[in-house]
């Protein structure tokens, strides 16, 4: 089956097709959704309603690709974890005035595996791990962020800042940066 015909038959409600696109993206999305919150049992929950939105809205859906599916879905992602986090009222932003922008990272992440990164990124405050998954994973710029949270550019800007120094220390007080 193409993922173009399982589009097709989700559209007519096929159960078939819908377990093809699951299966499909699942793994992927439960990623996505794991950046977001730290705990497995959170993020399977959030990544099974996201695929219901899918899903349910599929209508509105149409196939350009298959880029557009994963798009479409990592899109809903992370709308559910950002409404979750909101909820438990997770999202502590800190003050604009306190925002700077970062010279460089010092080249630290470029000697670390994705599962090393993975790891570090996971214990930022939620906040900060919010803001930075949206700017570097994700590729939304900084006024897209603060309208998705409801925060300023400089907010954002700031949330970035510290997550990235924050993630610089970790790394050197894990062992893993071994320069300077």
């Amino acid at each position: 089956m193409t993922t173009e015909k399982a589009i097709q038959g989700c559209k007519k409600q096929d159960r078939i097709c819908q377990k093809y696109l699951f299966d499909a993206y699942s793994d992927a999305m439960l990623m996505t959704c794991m950046r977001y919150v730290k705990n497995l049992p959170d993020a399977e929950e959030l990544m099974l309603n996201g695929f219901y939105n899918f899903f349910k809205s599929i209508d509105r859906f149409v196939y350009s690709g298959e880029g557009a599916v994963g798009g479409w879905l990592k899109k809903i992602m992370v709308n559910e974890c950002l409404m979750f986090l909101r909820k438990k009222g997770a999202l502590k932003i800190v003050a604009e005035e306190y925002a700077g922008e970062l010279e460089s990272d010092d080249g630290l992440t470029g000697r670390m595996n994705a599962s090393e990164i993975f790891k570090l990124i996971v214990t930022l405050p939620d906040g900060y791990r919010t803001v930075f998954n949206l700017f570097v994973v994700e590729g939304y710029g900084h006024k897209e962020i603060a309208a998705m949270l409801g925060i300023t550019e400089g907010t954002s800007k700031s949330q970035l800042n510290k997550a990235r120094t924050l993630l610089q220390q970790m790394i050197r007080q894990n062992g893993v940066y071994h320069g300077k």
